[in-house]
């Protein structure tokens, strides 16, 4: 039996809660695209909660991740003025919800890698110190992610009828917003000296 601590459940209410709830909606909605995304998000969460058990990952982070999840799942099944959310400008022609949307998640997964890396020196005894030579290795990490998400979207074009992905310009746009996500995310951490991580080891 798992024991989930105290701390983890309201967690894990608004995931399980936001997650049935677009399920259902895509189901009803008949929306191929994303009950594909819904299984690739299973197989994400399933992969966070295993590298936090040796990480321990913090809770600020955990909710991130959790509201970046909600972000995602908004974007492509909430309408507005007859299109998804994704595809809603902001600013027309130059800022839109997916934009927002890359650069916030991959921050927040290049924290992640920090967290991880940090961990793994400090499991060996080490001090780490995030240089900037380390904050440039984090971008490379997050962009890296960034452009494993796209190769899972782009695999969705093949086995889908029909998708919101987007071309060739929405494929570049988004591994620029991911880029600006991940540099503004390893800068804050270089200049912090890496006071983000504190968790220690998860059980």
């Amino acid at each position: 039996m798992i024991r989930i601590p105290g701390r983890y459940i309201p967690l894990g209410a608004f995931v399980a809660l936001y997650f049935v709830a677009f399920s259902l909606l895509a189901v009803v909605r008949r929306n191929e695209e994303f009950i594909f995304y819904l299984g690739a998000m299973v197989v994400m969460i399933a992969s966070v909660m295993w590298i936090h058990r040796a990480v321990g990952f913090t809770m600020p982070l955990l909710w991130l991740l959790a509201v970046w999840g909600l972000s995602h799942l908004c974007g492509g099944l909430i309408d507005v003025r007859g299109d998804v959310l994704y595809n809603f400008w902001f600013i027309p022609g130059l800022l839109r919800y997916d934009h927002l949307a890359h650069a916030y998640g991959f921050a927040v997964a290049t924290w992640a890698c920090w967290q991880a890396v940090a961990a793994h020196v400090r499991a060996r005894g080490g001090d780490p110190r995030p240089t900037p030579g380390i904050g440039v290795g984090l971008v490379l990490m997050g962009t890296g992610l960034g452009a494993l998400n796209e190769v899972i979207e782009f695999i969705a074009t093949l086995t889908l009828a029909e998708t919101n992905v987007g071309g060739y310009e929405n494929t570049a746009w988004d591994l620029v917003a991911n880029l600006i996500g991940s540099t503004l995310c390893a800068t804050v951490i270089v200049v912090g000296g890496g006071r983000a991580h504190r968790a220690r080891p998860a059980a």
